[in-house]
């Protein structure tokens, strides 16, 4: 199943696609594995400053798990824990990913495809893309760590009104609710997704991972430590403050080694 979950460099920016468009994208239990083993693998190389997320074609980012394995796969408590024991490492892959990561969404994002995107750091969406969680249709619950993160992005009563009435959202209602962090047309999605990912690479890579770690930290109930208080700070110790600094006074463009 590797030729479905493809893996693409271009300077320090990864793409991870999910290639199986004849199925929109919907992922089965090898392709979990999969994206499971290919994030693992990025977030190993610190030459990367961005992974950029999408699906193969413009019909969909991902539908979700492939349902016609869930007689088989699915289909009992136990089995359901069996599978997500496979699926939800590869989910949590993009959320702890320490690179900072970018949704790119064309077409339907739906199930558990709207799960990965939940976990990606910032959300691209074309105009006619369509989100939602209809899970209320086959009758199982949403993980909690998933529904966490879905309540913390777009608050409680929109959460519930994906999951309780099955509520497909529009791009611009997506965005309106705080799911996505930004709607352009679909000609113009990709092009913006890897200008922002382009963006985020250009930038020092030891303060974009640590923004992204403590984004998540701070909303987190327990009390921040003294080395958590002090870990911006320690930033100023590196090369590349000192370049960021030096190139600012000269007006010039930094050069981040990530050191």
């Amino acid at each position: 199943m590797a030729d479905e979950i493809l893996l693409t460099h271009e300077d320090a920016i990864a793409t991870v696609t999910l290639n199986r468009p004849e199925r929109r994208n919907a992922c089965n239990l090898a392709m979990w594995r999969e994206l499971h083993r290919v994030m693992t693998e990025v977030s190993a190389d610190d030459n990367l400053r961005c992974i950029v997320v999408r699906g193969a074609g413009a019909e969909a980012f991902g539908a979700g798990a492939d349902m016609s394995e869930f007689e088989a796969e699915r289909f009992s408590a136990e089995q359901a824990r069996s599978y997500n024991a496979v699926m939800a490492p590869a989910i949590y892959a993009l959320r702890d990913c320490p690179h900072p990561t970018v949704a790119l969404v064309q077409g339907a994002c739906m199930g558990g495809g709207l799960e990965m995107a939940l976990f990606c750091d910032l959300r691209i969406a074309g105009d006619g893309a369509k989100f939602g969680i209809p899970i209320n249709r086959i009758g199982h619950g949403l993980p909690l760590p998933e529904l966490s993160e879905l309540v913390s992005l777009v608050g409680r009563p929109a959460a519930l009104e994906l999951l309780l009435e099955g509520r497909i959202w529009a791009a611009d209602q997506a965005r309106e609710r705080g799911l996505v962090t930004r709607v352009v047309p679909d000609t113009e999605v990709e092009d913006e997704a890897y200008a922002t990912a382009a963006r985020i690479a250009k930038g020092a890579p030891i303060a974009a991972r640590l923004h992204k770690r403590m984004a998540r930290r701070v909303a987190q109930p327990e009390a921040l430590t003294a080395d958590e208080l002090d870990a911006p700070f320690q930033t100023c110790d590196t090369a590349d403050y000192k370049t960021g600094v030096r190139a600012f006074l000269n007006k010039e463009k930094p050069n981040f080694r990530g050191a």
